[in-house]
Order: structure tokens, then sequence, then C-alpha cells
């Protein structure tokens, strides 16, 4: 672990040591729950050794088919598979496996497969072009493609194998996932031959303020964090027992660990919601009586406006926790879930994928419910600074500055980017996350926003969600996005792009004063756009550079 964490300082209550600027987790993993530091350990003998061999409750459940999957079936269909990748396509430990696939009952099978070979998984989003997948090809050096039938056509260009998931009508082949996985014997697996330090996961950065990385993750960075995740379930009591219902991208860093992987490690049920809708998804709580749900904020939003009518037309009494992550959630958007869901716990995690999904959690509820826009503590085994963006010391608590984190989960680095991996990965294993945040007296971080997100208007820096939370509190908006446009007097000015309710008739003027009288002057909103949608990243990101105008002056 971190040198600071080992040095003799005294700390705060909050876990701040005031000699090393250096703030330490408040949590502690028991013996049993320490993450293993045995090198010949991988993911996915990891998964597997943890993952129940007698159990009543279904591993994965297709909420649309009604499609259910054993924990039997899926340790069978995972070495299966593991078994038809090496032997017949010889794949071999080390080479990259790029995966194209929206959720569905295959793709955990896909991820414990691959990384059972000991290769290294690549997901990729299947709302990628053919150009975006191409770059990620060249980028990685990926040697088999697993896709869907209906994305097979973006890779013809790409020279290299192709794998797909299924037979269809246009498709007809022997050789598929599902058909490897019926005819592969899954003792045939072969020995994965890795060890912690290896890389196992290559995952793409969302690439929000800029270009897209890849973002290289060990087995040690996945262990580590689906410890931490076994750690953060069992200590909210909903391991085996709990229902946890997909709406998260598995090629997300967030919906990979979570329900790619690390819920198989507790024998929990996944149910997944192939295609979201907010219907379909009260309709899947009722009928398999889901217990959690990690969601991203826009999915807490809609959730923190639907209507009593709406409401009453789902048993939705299973619901015992929904927890965001992905980006920040406003406390107005919290206090809205309670009002309309009191008996439901709402909480907030901040993580991303360069700490492999994991920083800070939640434990109880009533520990934030006081503390406005915190994301919880730190995890165990994690260290924190906040650092002054322009003097790079590190800061005392409440006071703004950029989050630095030192953890096992911290990335390798950036695929081939020696100095981007130097600019984030700095001082013996710091990571710079570029997020501007604070911790306050008790340990409990507070996300403000992204550092290149801020807006300078007139010296003054403005926050984009800041704004964005108040907009988003107005009873007849459903989204709101807050974007930087140059302006010759002042440098910058806050525009808002919003999308109203139906029937809403809400005019820019009053949009504008609604925001003016709950902030200070140089953060008032002065341009107001209505559009139809925001354009996010499958993990609720706002995508800002879809909204930013030409640069040029107003």
């Amino acid at each position: 672990m971190a040198e600071e964490t080992e040095l003799p300082f005294a700390t705060t209550s909050g876990g701040y040591c005031e000699t090393t600027g250096v703030y330490r987790s408040l949590h502690h993993l028991t013996h049993l729950q320490r993450i293993p530091t045995v090198l010949s350990i991988h993911t996915a003998s990891f998964i597997l050794s943890h993952m129940p061999t007698h159990q009543s409750n279904p591993a994965i459940i297709d909420s649309a088919s009604d499609t259910r999957v054993s924990y039997l079936e899926l340790r069978h269909s995972a070495l299966s598979l593991a078994a038809g990748l090496h032997h017949a396509l010889g794949v071999c430990k080390g080479d990259i496996v790029l995966l194209l696939s929206p959720n569905t009952v295959l793709y955990p099978v896909m991820c414990l497969a691959v990384l059972a070979i000991g290769a290294i998984l690549s997901p990729a989003n299947p709302l990628n072009t053919a150009e975006e997948l191409s770059k990620q090809i060249a980028s990685s050096g990926s040697r088999l493609v697993i896709s869907v039938p209906e994305e097979e056509h973006k890779f013809w260009s790409s020279g290299i194998p192709i794998l797909l998931t299924k037979n269809d009508a246009e498709h007809r082949t022997e050789l598929t996932v599902e058909e490897l996985i019926r005819c592969c014997d899954p003792a045939e697996a072969p020995e994965a031959g890795v060890t912690q330090s290896h890389t196992a996961a290559l995952l793409y950065s969302s690439g929000t303020t800029g270009t897209s990385k890849g973002v290289v993750l060990t087995h040690a960075n996945l262990i580590s964090t689906i410890s931490l995740l076994r750690w953060t379930v069992q200590v909210k009591g909903s391991g085996s027992s709990g229902v946890h219902l997909d709406i998260i991208p598995m090629f997300h860093v967030y919906g990979l660990m979570f329900f790619g992987l690390g819920l198989f490690s507790l024998g929990a049920t996944v149910v997944l919601l192939p295609k979201f809708d907010f219907h379909t998804m009260l309709k899947a709580v009722d009928r398999y009586k889901v217990t959690d749900i990690p969601a991203v904020p826009p999915v807490v939003l809609a959730l923190s406006k639907v209507s009593q009518t709406t409401k009453a037309q789902y048993d939705l009494s299973s619901l015992r926790r929904v927890t965001s992550g992905a980006a920040p959630l406003s406390d107005e958007v919290m206090e809205g879930f309670r009002e309309r869901f009191p008996d439901v716990e709402i909480t907030q995690g901040y993580g991303l994928t360069e700490s492999c999904g994991a920083t800070s959690f939640t434990v109880k509820e009533e520990e934030v419910r006081y503390r406005p826009g915190s994301v919880g503590q730190l995890l165990p085994e994690f260290c924190a600074k906040v650092v002054d963006v322009e003097s790079k010391l590190p800061l005392p608590p409440s006071r703004r500055g950029e989050l630095w984190l030192k953890s096992p989960t911290v990335m390798k680095g950036y695929l081939d980017n020696e100095d981007a991996t130097k600019e984030t990965v700095v001082q013996k294993g710091w990571l710079r996350t570029g997020d501007l945040c604070y911790m306050d007296d008790d340990g409990f971080l507070y996300i403000v926003d992204r550092l290149k997100e801020l807006i300078k208007y007139n010296g003054f820096q403005v926050a984009p969600a800041e704004l964005e939370a108040i907009i988003q509190a107005h009873p007849e908006v459903l989204d709101a996005a807050v974007v930087p446009v140059a302006d010759k007097e002042t440098g910058q000015i806050p525009m808002a792009y919003v999308v109203r309710a139906i029937d809403s008739h809400l005019t820019e003027e009053q949009m504008m004063s609604f925001v003016a009288a709950k902030v200070a002057p140089y953060k008032k909103v002065r341009k107001v756009k209505f559009i139809n949608s925001i354009p996010r990243s499958a993990a609720g990101k706002i995508l800002r550079k879809q909204l930013l105008m030409p640069v040029s002056m107003l």
C-alpha cells in the first residue's frame, strides 16, 4: 500500500494527517475480506472460487425473455467457451479480445471466458461507429473480435477474425459463441498462466473532455475492486439474497465490475434490462422483486419525478436501495427521490475508469442525509489528497482542489501513451483524477466538477454541475446541461440546454430568472436553449463537447 499509509503520523477523526496532507480511509477490511495478495490468483479464478456451486437463486435473468441462467450453468458456459476460444480459435495468454455486445446473459460468460484464458478483455460501445471501432482495434492490437450479428458489418474492413455470439437468418455458421459453449468440454479450459501483475482489461475512457485513451487494468486492479464491491454489498446486507437490476452497460467500468463480474462472486441475482425504458424498469422491479438498483443520475432524476399514478401501477415494495454513480447527483434530486420513495435508501458512490470504478461509497444513507452532495467516504485501502491546482500542495478539509488518489485499484497506465501516463499517475503512484473536490472534517468527499469543465466568468470559476442541479430541480424540467460559451467581455458565460416536460411552456427568461434567484450574480445562466434530449454517455455523463458552440466570440 502507499507509503503514506504506513507512516506513524496522527490523523484527525476524519482521517486527515496534517503532516502529510493525506486523507486515509476510515473503513477497514476484516481478515476474511482482505484483498488477496497471492500472485498466482487471477480475476476469473478469484470469481469462480467465490461463486456458489449449489445456489437456488439464478445468477442471471433476462427480463425481456425471462431466460434464466443458474450458477452451475454460468460456470460451465464460461469454462466451455474458454476451451473453445483457445483450442478452436487459438486465443492465448496476452491476446486482446474486443467484445462488442449489448447487455445479454452471454456477456458475463464471455468476460469470464476471456479472463480464464489469460487473455485481455477490451469491451467496446455498441453505439461506436466502424471508424471508432477501427481505431480501438488498431490502438489495442486486438487478436479477435466477438460481436453480436447485427454489428458484424462494422468490422468487415478490419481484417481480423470475428466470432459471432449466435446464428441468425443472415449469418449461418457453426462457429459461434453459443456453438462453442455447447460443444466444448469445460475440463479442457487452459490454465491462464497469468499473475495479478498481468494486464486483464483494456477499457477506453469515455473521452467526454478529450481524446479517448486505453486504460490498462491489471488482474490486481480488478480483484481489488471486486473485493471492495463484496465489502460494500456485505455491509449493506444485500449479498446472496440480493436481486440487482442491471441498467448499466457492461462495457463501461461501472457495469463491468458490478454486473459483468463482481456480483457473481457474491451469489447475487442479476436481472438484465437489455434496452432501457422507464416503465419497463419499474415492471422488472415488480416482477422479479428487485432489491437493488445501481443507477446513474438520469435514472434517479426520472424516479425523483415519477407521478403517484405511475408509481401505483407497480409493486415496488421489494426495492431497498438505489445507488447512483458515474456522474454527480445533486441533493435536490436526492430529496425528490426521498419524497417519492421514503422507504428506499438512496446513496452515491464515486469512481473513474482509471481507478477501476472504485473510490468512495456511502455505507449508510443517514451518514450523508445532512451532507448535501457528498459521495461518501473513501473505500478501504484508499488514500487521497486534495491538491491546490496552482501550487500542487495538499490542502486541509473544506478547501477545494484536485482530487489525487492512491489504492490497489489504480490503473497501470494508458496504453502506449507514456506522456499521458506520466501526467496522470505522478509522484510514486498518485492518480490525478482531474476532478475538483473537497473533503469535510469527517472524511466525506464532495465532487464539485471536472476541472476542465469549469466555466471562467470574469475570473470567477463556475461549476456546470451546480447550475445543472438547480435547473433540474425545476418542476417543468426533465434534464439539463450547462456549457461555456465564449464571450468577448467576460471570457466565458454559462449557457443552459434544457429539456422541458411535456406540455411545458417554460421560457428562456423564466428559466434564467429561476436560476438567478438561487445563485451569486457571476453564476447566472446567460443563455438558454430548449432541446429534446441531452447527449449523454452510456454511463450517464453529459457529453458537453457535443453541445459546445464554436469558439468564436459572440
